[in-house]
């Protein structure tokens, strides 16, 4: 008798994984990427891209309880990108090319066909990215998680010339703010999402309400979390961009501020951008007010960039030729004394 299987932890199980998962890891791999799954670290060479005065920049974050909408679903693909894009949008809002990524995923029972499902996930997210997946963990905790639950969290660094990276200091009074769409709730504000669909009422995800024009509850909440990287990161290597901003925890009023110092403001014009269904959906059923939007979700702009006056032409028309929906949703001023960082209207 093996007695670890015995304790509920299959290492042959972990085996099978890593081979189901070869071929998603091996389709990220990127210029710098040395080494092959399965070593006792990742490696990457930054020699071989040519940065004369590279400063690395981290991040780490996971899909929170978003996770359980997917394991009700029965859905685990979308979850990868969701990880990847939640680390490698905040490196990019310094500035940042993501180089390379690891995952960990916990679990109370190790299912090598649903896993490697959320690891091609992420693969696809790095991939998304133009990073490499260099690497990973897989933990199987009987007690700690039931059999049918897992978590899921990521890691990346990225590399920018330390000339290049944006700080507070970067934006400027009089500048542009481009709010570039997200694909929907993304990977936040799921604790309240759950508490209005579950315990304020009994919803269905795959219920399709009017307000929804045919997509299902659990379709649209599951929309994976936009990337922002091929997009945004030609714009900041033009000097086009003076500070970015990753809408994630907090909404629009938490984190919008994060990107320019204490002596501006941000003036946001409200119904200056389209608010996907879902949005007016969770509004409406959860009795929300405009407070509660905007302090918990990102309300359909999943970035938003601060550009020169002089420069917004250039950004939008570029953003576009990308396929980004842009939207100018206000400007910086100089804060008054006493003001918030950030007023809607």
């Amino acid at each position: 008798m093996n007695r670890y299987k015995d304790a509920g932890v299959d290492v042959n199980a972990g085996y099978e994984l890593v081979r189901r998962i070869k071929g998603a890891v091996a389709s990220t791999k990127r210029p710098g990427y040395v080494g092959n799954i399965g070593g006792f670290g990742g490696l990457f060479d930054l020699d071989s891209l040519g940065y004369k005065h590279p400063v690395l920049v981290s991040g780490t974050d996971g899909v929170g309880t978003k996770l359980m909408i997917a394991q009700k679903m029965g859905k685990n693909d979308t979850v990868g990108i969701d990880v990847v894009a939640m680390c490698v949008n905040d490196v990019l809002a310094q500035g940042a090319e993501p180089l390379f990524f690891l995952d960990y995923i916990a679990c109370g029972h190790n299912d090598p066909a649903l896993l490697a499902e959320v690891v091609q996930g992420v693969a696809e997210g790095c991939k998304q990215s133009g990073s490499s997946l260099i690497g990973g963990e897989t933990a199987e905790m009987p007690d700690m998680y039931a059999a049918d639950e897992y978590d899921l969290a990521g890691f990346t660094v990225g590399v920018a010339e330390k000339d290049r990276l944006l700080s507070v200091d970067t934006p400027q009074e009089g500048d542009i703010l481009l709010g570039l769409a997200s694909t929907g709730v993304h990977s936040n504000g799921f604790s309240l999402v759950r508490k209005i669909l579950f315990k304020d009422h009994d919803v269905d995800l795959n219920d399709k309400p009017e307000e929804l024009k045919g997509k299902s509850v659990g379709e649209s909440l599951l929309a994976p979390t936009k990337i922002y990287v091929k997009e945004v990161l030609p714009l900041i290597r033009q000097d086009l961009v003076h500070g970015v901003a990753h809408i994630t925890g907090g909404g629009l009023i938490e984190n919008v501020p994060r990107m320019f110092n204490d002596g501006l403001q941000a003036q946001i014009t409200a119904g200056s951008w389209d608010v996907p269904d879902i949005f007016n959906y969770l509004r409406k059923l959860g009795d929300l007010s405009d407070e509660d939007c905007y302090q918990t979700f990102n309300m359909g702009v999943g970035m938003i960039l601060a550009v020169p006056a002089e420069a917004k032409a250039d950004a939008i028309r570029e953003l576009q030729a990308a396929g980004e929906k842009v939207f100018e949703v206000g400007k910086l001023v100089k804060r008054p004394e006493g003001a918030e960082k950030v007023v809607i209207k």
